[in-house]
């Protein structure tokens, strides 16, 4: 049976710092920086808060996506470790 250990976002963090902050930071603040450029120079919200919420939205899945990568990495890493260990 298959034992699901879900993997904390700080975890993810340390083991790619570069890669977790541009996939899951970036474009939360694309998301504010377009919030506040509509707010000072008087564009209509709706654009804003659209971009804002495809942002959010591709933060989230981007993440997942390569929270995904990284569990995957760490099975084969153990797998192989495993096979190394019974040779």
């Amino acid at each position: 049976m298959s034992v699901r250990q879900p993997l904390s976002l700080v975890e993810l963090f340390l083991a790619t710092p570069a890669k977790s902050s541009l996939l899951a930071l970036g474009p939360l603040a694309l998301a504010l920086g377009q919030l506040g450029n509509s707010y000072v120079n008087g564009i209509s919200p709706a654009v804003s808060v659209g971009f804002a919420v495809v942002m959010i939205g591709f933060a989230v899945v981007a993440t997942r996506h390569h929270a995904a990568e990284h569990r995957l990495r760490r099975l084969e890493g153990d797998l192989e470790a495993d096979l190394r260990s019974t040779r």
